[in-house]
């Protein structure tokens, strides 16, 4: 088989989803949001009372949001992982009324952290609320389309080939492998069917399964021997045998077109990723626009002489 310029056997040449990443890379956006773990939040649906622990309810939904936030828990079953949850949140009770007695909540320490993490749950919401308010079918197709305008166009070839074997390094069987090939050439020119040959006679494990077939490829994902023959023969044609790392080829081309864009559904989810954290990152590029930040951590710097700064280049 052929392979990419990389890698091994061939069309493994073409990597799956290789169209989505072009347009991924067209779509990517320098982002420097830290990400955020909201603390969740009890929902407004009938929430029933599974414990009480010294006059204290635990809710149903406190043990989603424990599962939430514990992160990796021990390979349990179900009816398990439910009874430890409920136990931590029983501890979590019990802990939390013991550090009640003893004021802790009353601590510059505690107040300080309890403020942190209130205005991390705001931050964490408003993002939240940002993104959907963003997340509209307009703004999304709106994304595709602009990213499709940029795509560069790019020449596409299908092809098939029929491959046989040879050591590079032994020039006995490269030679033996070459008359194969052109033996193959002959009858090919005859008017016997390409496919049906390749399914007799190659040495491409896949191209017996499939007559040769490559399906469509771009010239970076094929071997330059083979790629230059591919991209300057016209459809329809068969080429001279070509040498390459894995043997000798023929190959016969199918068609040629240009590389379409991935359909819009092959790359919602990474469009709807792009579309939320733009949003998130132009609120906060907004806020920091309106807002007057000062550093008091930092001795403010000399200012510049713009009129001396000019003076070389004027020079």
């Amino acid at each position: 088989m052929l392979t990419p310029n990389k890698t091994g056997p061939a069309l493994a040449m073409r990597a799956a989803g290789a169209i989505t990443a072009t347009l991924t890379a067209t779509l990517a956006l320098a982002l420097t949001l830290a990400s955020i773990n909201a603390l969740p939040v009890r929902a407004q649906t009938p929430d029933p009372v599974i414990a009480k622990v010294n006059g204290v309810d635990i809710h149903e939904s406190d043990v989603k949001a424990a599962e939430e936030e514990a992160g990796q828990i021990p390979q349990m079953t179900p009816d398990a992982k439910r009874e430890y949850l409920i136990s931590f949140l029983t501890d979590m009770v019990l802990v939390t009324q013991a550090a009640e007695a003893k004021k802790i909540a009353d601590t510059p320490d505690f107040k300080k952290r309890m403020e942190f993490a209130r205005n991390k749950l705001l931050m964490s919401k408003l993002f939240d609320v940002t993104g959907k308010e963003a997340l509209t079918d307009a703004a999304m197709q709106k994304v595709y389309d602009d990213a499709v305008k940029q795509l560069p166009e790019e020449q596409e070839v299908h092809a098939r080939h029929i491959l046989i074997r040879a050591d590079a390094k032994d020039d006995k069987a490269s030679k033996a492998a070459e008359d194969k090939i052109k033996a193959i050439i002959v009858r090919l020119n005859k008017g016997e069917d390409f496919a049906k040959l390749a399914g007799e006679l190659t040495e491409d494990p896949s191209g017996k399964a499939n007559g040769g077939d490559l399906g469509f490829f771009t010239k970076e994902q094929m071997v330059p021997e083979f790629a230059t023959a591919a991209f300057e023969i016209a459809p329809g044609k068969i080429s001279d045998p070509i040498k390459t790392q894995f043997g000798w080829h023929v190959l016969k081309v199918e068609e040629k077109r240009k590389k379409p864009a991935p359909a819009f559904d092959e790359v919602k989810a990474q469009i709807e990723t792009y579309v939320v954290r733009k949003a998130q990152a132009d609120l906060v590029t907004k806020l920091r626009a309106d807002a007057k930040i000062e550093r008091l951590d930092k001795k403010d710097e000399p200012a510049k002489d713009d009129k001396k700064a000019d003076e070389p280049a004027k020079k």
